[in-house]
């Protein structure tokens, strides 16, 4: 090679680097080039390269066939499958390790090392090599120490070549590309760290089963052979499959051979044991469901399922519920449950020949099988045991920290979606992933690696979740707490391209975290307070900048991508802005009636347009979207709930109507409080002072249909209105300013007059202009509170292993805080040394209530005390506080429902300066917001924004 040529090569190979440098490229080995770089393999140049493979087994083959494909879609040039070696042209050659002779040939020609590959677990290796075989100059190998290893290394090249696992389910269109070059070298994930890998399709009526019914006729094979080729494509290996009134080896025999043939695992649900779908019971069961009683007859029904399910790769369900996923009766004890286990175990020996040590088993500890457990009762130590969280995303257990393994070790069954209490939530994607990453991190630090499987719902709109939860499973190591933002990013520009990848991976994250502060099932018109914090207004203002956002981002994209858009980015979000608006609407219609304002109509028109809405934009979604290809999949309601379950449609919010006079009339009301005249006399407003965090606006309104005058006749100059002669039609916001440079200094006393005709209001409000030291640097409190965003922190202090992290939109309003790792003193029972502290400033000294709202981690550790934490102010000794110590009936439902934990102590509060100190005692806890109440904390859902500081915030 000439020196120009040399240099050539290192200018191209230098512009690939920088091309690559994307975002994606964080979380993926970049290995396929747009330009031929020194060494690299021409996947398509001219024309593309053959793909051949001469193993035999089927479920390879597809995934080859799908390679294929996707080479055609990208490029437009075909690449051709073969069976034996073709010579004078670049080749893929693609094979098992063992399975294949053309790879093994080059394995013991020394021409691809396997040491680090034979005998792993769902690994691949793709490769460069040159001059494989005679007369072929180079190849691409791509090998896997298994069956899925291998296909996985073939959907990893697909992926790479830019088509999305997604392309299908969520119509991602691929990226289009004229030639493709593989980079030399080897390349690979390793084998991944969880063992099994998957997902639960359930509650999947009316969307899924309506989708499914009219696209395929049903849960068919034709359906599952497009969920098969997602799970691998997302390299996961595991599936539960739908069960509402479905059996999946029963109502398509296919089912079961396919699933064998492409290479997914199959299990049944934590309450079907031995292969059979509960419905089977209803269709073919004799008698009760009940051992006690039918003993015989649930053995042999059980028997038929492990022996249908012959050689076909599965995890079996041990155990057994009530009939309809019910616990058990009373009488059902612990000996009786151990008794069907032990017997099912012979049943599975009996049919397979071989001992049930040898056939893949878990016992699900779901519910009140928990308290089984804890109670003493054990299964064989090569049963995997199957922990699982609440139905809402919290773990319920895990494993201590050094426990002795199991042979069978321990899996996770997690949610997305769920029908039960407090309430059922399936409509929408409600799952932001930190609190995935952060529950699931857990899980896999204290051993749990032997399946994880999350309920998914109907699949859509999981997308962006699902993809999370398998990609984690495979490397929890490479996605730490501060890669999650870039993570997102990541998947973006994966669906999207690069252009808009840093702007959309914001409106998902934005998304999740909105979402993710309250259920849309959960929501009404009383969740978010129109008298205090200005909260109501200031919720819907996220969800329309959310909203503005997104129009903009797809105004500017190709419209190629407008289908995948709108269903991973824009539906969730125009669709719960517009849910907002209709409670809010309400919540203004109902406050407007009492407080008898002209414009109450209006605000019960509003709603009526947002419940319209709400239609239109699912009507869409059924009807046009991706040419009509999505009948039935937004059928699910969510508006109307009165208890757990979903009404049967969307029932329109109850507005209310008044009887408005002729003749206008006065009316007035004040944000921070809940006094309006003509209901008061003489209104009186929060104390007011220079931290204080948002203005208090005076709203005047009109109580007739014509209009009214209003004279604002105020003496302090200091005292400030936009206006004080106004003509209100309708109703006119004004602000209440303080010019705090001309105020009187300290605590005083203030009134102002409102007047319209005969009408008269008196305004009464207290000012605090009072100052803090000039070196302090922390929070200051206004208005009787304290809130302060756990990221904060003035200071931290470590004791080594422990290391303070910020968890990025971990919560409700900012980001959280933990300790790490989650490993560390899990059973300490007193402060541990390592601590967080918050300077704050209070003008009054006393006792206040501190609050400690954190997520609402359950009790996993199972210790009497629950998970503990220390408080105290500066040097004085912590108070130790356990998060579950007010544990009540029922309050684990305000837990999940409000998405918080709220814990605390009294302390004596200084004037002036205090730093609050919170210290680890176990790790779990993940601190989102502290409130101080000096007196005057309103009742709200968000709390009150945060108080006014000077920090140099991280």
């Amino acid at each position: 090679m000439s020196y120009k040529s040399k240099i050539l090569c290192f200018l191209i190979f230098f512009v690939f680097l920088i091309r690559s440098a994307s975002i994606a490229q964080v979380f993926d080995h970049h290995m396929v080039s747009d330009y031929a770089l020194p060494g690299s393999f021409p996947l398509v140049d001219q024309a593309a390269a053959d793909l051949v493979f001469d193993g035999k087994d089927e479920g390879i083959k597809i995934a080859v066939a799908n390679l294929s494909k996707d080479i055609l879609a990208v490029t437009g040039k075909q690449s051709y499958i073969q069976s034996k070696i073709s010579k004078g042209k670049p080749l893929v050659i693609i094979g098992q390790l063992g399975k294949s002779p053309l790879i093994d040939q080059l394995v013991g020609e020394g021409k691809i090392k396997t040491s680090d590959l034979s005998g792993k677990w769902e690994k691949y290796k793709i490769q460069t090599i040159k001059d494989p075989f005679p007369d072929v100059d180079e190849a691409l190998i791509i090998v896997g120490s298994d069956k899925r290893g291998t296909i996985f290394g073939v959907y990893e090249l697909s992926e790479q070549i830019g088509v999305s696992p997604w392309y299908w389910w969520a119509d991602v269109p691929v990226k289009e590309r004229t030639s493709l070059y593989v980079v030399s070298g080897e390349h690979s994930k390793g084998s991944p760290a969880v063992k099994y890998r998957g997902i639960f399709i359930n509650d999947e009526a009316p969307a899924l089963a309506g989708w499914a019914t009219k696209k395929f006729g049903g849960f068919n094979h034709q359906f599952y052979e497009h969920v098969f080729e997602l799970i691998l494509r997302l390299k996961g290996n595991y599936l539960w499959p739908a069960m509402w009134g479905r059996a999946f080896y029963d109502d398509d025999p296919k089912n079961g051979p396919l699933a064998d043939k492409y290479g997914i695992v199959i299990g049944t649900s934590h309450h079907e044991p031995l292969m059979r779908a509960h419905v089977e019971w209803s269709r073919y069961g004799d008698g009760d469901w009940n051992y006690q009683t039918n003993k015989e007859i649930l053995q042999e029904f059980w028997r038929e399922g492990m022996q249908r399910q012959g050689n076909m790769e599965a995890t079996v369900s041990l155990g057994m519920r009530g009939d309809g996923d019910e616990p058990m009766s009373e009488e059902n004890n612990i000996a009786l449950l151990e008794e069907i286990i032990e017997d099912q175990r012979r049943i599975i020996e009996e049919v397979t020949g071989k001992p049930a040590s040898e056939t893949p088993q878990f016992w699900a500890l779901y519910k009140e099988v928990q308290e089984y457990y804890d109670k003493g009762m054990r299964v064989p130590d090569d049963v995997m045991l199957l922990l699982c969280d609440d139905n809402w995303g919290n773990v319920r257990k895990l494993p201590a920290i050094g426990a002795e393994p199991r042979k069978g070790g321990y899996g996770m069954y997690y949610h997305f979606d769920y029908v039960g209490g407090p309430r059922n939530y399936k409509w929408i994607n409600t799952n932001p992933i930190p609190k995935i990453w952060e529950q699931m991190n857990r899980t896999y630090r204290h051993g749990v690696d032997e399946l994880w499987v999350v309920n998914v719902g109907d699949i859509k709109p999981m997308e962006f979740p699902i993809s999370f939860f398998l990609d984690f499973a495979w490397n929890p190591d490479k996605i730490p707490a501060e890669m999650l933002q870039a993570y997102t990013q990541s998947w973006s520009e994966k669906q999207f391209g690069p252009e808009y990848a840093k702007q959309i991976g914001e409106l998902i994250s934005g998304f999740g975290k909105l979402s993710g502060r309250r259920k849309p099932e959960l929501l009404d018109h009383n969740t978010y307070s129109v008298h205090y914090y200005g909260e109501m207004k200031r919720v819907s203002a996220e969800w329309k900048a959310l909203e503005d956002l997104s129009d903009k981002i797809k105004s500017e994209l190709d419209p190629k991508y407008h289908d995948a858009y709108f269903q991973l980015v824009e539906h969730p979000i125009i669709a719960s802005a517009n849910l907002h608006r209709l409670y809010e609407s309400t919540a203004l219609n109902h406050l407007y009636a009492n407080q008898e304002r002209n414009n109450t109509s209006k605000k019960a028109q509003e709603v009526k347009k947002y419940f319209e809405r709400d239609q239109e934009i699912s009507d869409f979604y059924n009807q046009e979207l991706a040419g009509g290809k999505w009948p039935h999949m937004m059928d699910q309601t969510h508006i109307g709930y009165t208890y757990w379950q979903q009404p049967d449609e969307n029932v329109i919010p109850e507005t209310k109507s008044i009887k408005v006079p002729k003749k206008g009339a006065l009316g007035v009301s004040l944000t921070e409080s809940q006094m309006f005249f003509p209901e008061s006399k003489t209104l009186k407003t929060v104390e007011l002072s220079p931290f204080d965090t948002h203005p208090v606006y005076m709203e005047i309104f009109n109580r007739g249909q014509k209009p009214i005058e209003v004279t604002i006749k105020n003496t302090n100059n200091w005292l400030l209105f936009d206006a004080e002669k106004l003509e209100i039609t309708s109703a006119n916001e004004i602000p209440i300013k303080v010019d705090w440079a001309n105020a009187p200094k300290g605590k005083n006393d203030v009134s102002f007059e409102l007047k319209s005709g005969r009408e008269t209001v008196m305004v009464e409000l207290v000012i605090n202009n009072f100052e803090v030291d000039g070196d302090f640097k922390g929070f200051v409190a206004s208005r009787g509170v304290l809130a302060i965003d756990a990221e904060h922190f003035n200071s931290k202090y470590e004791v080594s292993p422990v290391r303070w992290k910020v968890i990025g939109d971990m919560g409700k309003t900012g980001n959280a805080v933990m300790a790490t790792p989650e490993t560390s003193f899990t059973l300490a029972e007193s402060p541990q040394g390592s601590y967080i502290s918050y300077d704050v400033w209070v003008e009054e000294a006393g006792d206040f209530e501190v609050k400690v709202l954190a997520s609402p981690t359950l009790n996993y550790l199972n210790t009497p005390q629950g998970i503990q934490y220390g408080i105290g102010l500066g040097e004085d000794e912590p108070i130790l506080i356990s998060m579950h110590g007010e544990e009540k009936p029922r309050q684990w439902d305000n837990w999940v429902a409000n998405s918080i934990n709220v814990s605390g102590e009294k302390l004596n509060f200084k004037k002036g300066k205090n730093e609050l100190r919170i210290y680890l005692v176990n790790p779990g806890i993940v601190i989102q917001r502290l409130l101080i109440d000096l007196g005057n904390l309103q009742p709200s859902y968000l709390g009150p924004p945060e108080s006014k500081h000077n920090l140099k915030l991280k």
